[in-house]
């Protein structure tokens, strides 16, 4: 600010002038009463449409599903990928589905062990997410999920104390996340540090948003979810210090009014039919110009045991109205 009394008052008069050319400039467009919104690609994940016993359909059916219910793009898995290829089916073959049900592919879930503090584990770790991430890109897809598969200090599948053991310092996390873009970039896809609430690494937006900011390459970007925001006990407030491009894919859904540390992943809800904050998530998204795809992934059990066409129908018809509030 201008100390000299003459300068002082000409800095003065110009922000007076400022000021009220501001006043009575238009609003900015995206702000202003009835204007365009950009749209959001609408995409299913594919666990919200299992069978009653919780297993994953054939992919072909998958796609099936999806398109004839009006969705913009699908979610596989990597093991639904993996059970078409081991059936006799070709990755060109598939890519070709895809195309023909005008779907495209918006992102892979994958469960490469890339963040754990084992060495060897890690090694193995790197060699499936390179075959992941060589699936994704000859199916189309731009990304692949990498949560912290391995590292959550939740409860061991092989009773072993250390499999899951957490990854307390998010530097070394980050620089294991760079490897992992390392090797997305050689196949051209994006490997996106998933928040998994259940976990006591990446649990938090915030901790996901380390990784990412740290790893020194900028095309890092994060995937966030409504349930798992919840889950981990991020306030959905820190969605609005979130850039568009940081976020590589968002994953829709809802949940009852059940406590953070009793709720589970089968509690998931249609997008609306609970009691999460909705309305700000969506306000959020638009406020950082995000207009990728929401994703619907529920593992609701009863859902599983509907027709999964009337299922992935009524979860677009939501997700649509939730984005429209």
């Amino acid at each position: 600010m201008p100390t000299d009394p003459v300068s002082r008052r000409e800095w003065l008069a110009g922000v007076a002038a400022t000021s009220a050319a501001a006043a009575t400039r238009p609003a900015h467009a995206a702000d202003a009463p009835g204007a365009a919104r950009k749209p959001f690609g609408f995409c299913l994940n594919t666990s919200t449409v299992r069978d009653k016993d919780g297993k994953s359909r054939p992919i072909t059916e998958l796609i099936e599903v999806a398109s004839k219910a009006g969705y913009d793009a699908i979610e596989p898995w990597t093991s639904e990928i993996e059970a078409y290829l081991k059936a006799g089916g070709t990755i060109k073959e598939l890519r070709k589905r895809f195309e023909d049900a005008n779907l495209k592919v918006a992102d892979v879930i994958g469960f490469a062990e890339w963040i754990v503090e084992d060495d060897a584990r890690r090694k193995k770790g790197l060699e499936v997410a390179k075959r992941d991430m060589d699936w994704a890109a000859e199916v189309g897809s731009p990304r692949v999920a990498a949560p912290p598969v391995g590292a959550t200090g939740g409860a061991s599948k092989r009773d072993d104390p250390k499999f899951t053991q957490p990854v307390i310092d998010l530097l070394a996390a980050a620089d294991r996340y760079r490897a992992l873009l390392d090797l997305g970039r050689a196949a051209g896809v994006t490997p996106l540090v998933e928040i998994w609430g259940f976990s006591k690494t990446l649990r938090r937006l915030g901790e996901a948003l380390c990784v990412a900011t740290e790893c020194g390459d900028g095309s890092a970007a994060i995937l966030p979810d409504v349930y798992h925001l919840y889950k981990g006990g991020s306030d959905f407030a820190g969605l609005g210090l979130v850039s568009a491009k940081a976020v590589g894919i968002f994953h829709l859904n809802d949940y009852p009014k059940i406590d953070r540390d009793k709720i589970t992943d089968a509690d998931r809800v249609y997008p609306g039919d609970g009691v999460a904050p909705l309305k700000d998530v969506f306000a959020a998204l638009r406020a950082m110009n995000y207009a990728g795809f929401v994703s619907l992934e529920l593992f609701n059990r009863d859902y599983w045991k509907r027709d999964p066409h009337e299922v992935a129908k009524t979860g677009l018809a939501k997700m649509k109205a939730a984005a429209a509030v």
